[in-house]
C-alpha cells in the first residue's frame, strides 16, 4: 500500500520535464548563392509574361517573305519560252520538250529543251529557269558564273548578265534578274549512225549568238511574271 507521503513527494514523471524544458533555438543554415524565394517566383513571372508578350508580337506581324517581283513559277517553261530571236538565227524550232520539274517551298525549277535547223545544220537549244524563294541568288551569282566559264558580261540584260562563248560548239547565256536565274546553252546535236557511232551534225554561223540569246531572255523574263 502506497502512503501519503509518497504521493505528496514522489519525484514527478520525466515526461512532463521534457515536455515543459525550454530549448535553444537551432541556428539555422545560412543560404549560399540561391535567391529569395519570392524573387525567383518573380523573375520567372516575368519571363513568362515577356515571352508571351514576344509571341504575340510576332504572332500579329504580317510575313512578309521575299519580294519575287511579280514572278511565278512555271511548270511547262516551254509554254513560255518562244525563242523568237534565236529562231530567226538558228533556223524553225523543231521538236521541244519540257524537262523535270522541281517545285519547294524555298525553289522552283523548269527547264525546256528544242531543235532549231534541220538536217545536218539542227542545233539543239536548252532553256533552264530557276526562282529562288528564300535566299537572294545575287550574292553568289557572278562568282559561280566565272568559276563555270562564263566570263563576258552582257549589259543591258536583266541585274546581271554573262556569256560564255564556245565557238561552233555554241555557248551560254545566264541572266540573273531579281529572284529568278534564268539560262540559255546552245550545243551541237549528235547522233549515231549504223555502226553506233557518233555523227558530228554541221554547224551555222554563231559568231554574235549572245545577241538573239540576250533578246530571247529578255522576252522569257517578261513573260515570267504574272
Amino acid at each position: 500500500m502506497i502512503s501519503e507521503p509518497e504521493l505528496e513527494g514522489g519525484a514527478p514523471f520525466g515526461t512532463t520535464e521534457l515536455l515543459t524544458e525550454e530549448r535553444a533555438p537551432r541556428p539555422r543554415p545560412r543560404r549560399t548563392g540561391s535567391r529569395p524565394l519570392w524573387a525567383l517566383g518573380g523573375a520567372l513571372l516575368a519571363s513568362a509574361l515577356w515571352g508571351g508578350g514576344l509571341y504575340a508580337y510576332e504572332a500579329g506581324r504580317p510575313d512578309e517573305g521575299v519580294d519575287l517581283g511579280g514572278l511565278e513559277a512555271v511548270e511547262d517553261l516551254c509554254e513560255r519560252a518562244e525563242l523568237k530571236a534565236l529562231a530567226m538565227v538558228l533556223g524553225e524550232r523543231g521538236a521541244t520538250g519540257p524537262g523535270p520539274y522541281l517545285e519547294d517551298p524555298v525553289l522552283s525549277e523548269s527547264s525546256c529543251s528544242a531543235t532549231f535547223g534541220q538536217g545536218d545544220r539542227e542545233q539543239g537549244v536548252e532553256v533552264r529557269y530557276t526562282l529562288h524563294k528564300g535566299v537572294d541568288p545575287g550574292i553568289e551569282f557572278a562568282a559561280r558564273a566565272k568559276h563555270e566559264g562564263l566570263l563576258l558580261p552582257v549589259a543591258g540584260v536583266g541585274e546581271q548578265a554573262f556569256f560564255g562563248d564556245r565557238g561552233e560548239d555554241g555557248g551560254t547565256l545566264r541572266v540573273l534578274d531579281g529572284q529568278a536565274v534564268v539560262q540559255l546553252d546552245i550545243y551541237r546535236n549528235w547522233y549515231e549512225n549504223e555502226d553506233g557511232e557518233a555523227v558530228e551534225q554541221g554547224a551555222p554561223d554563231l559568231s554574235g549568238i549572245d545577241v538573239p540569246m540576250a533578246q530571247d531572255a529578255l522576252a522569257l523574263l517578261a513573260a515570267l511574271k504574272k
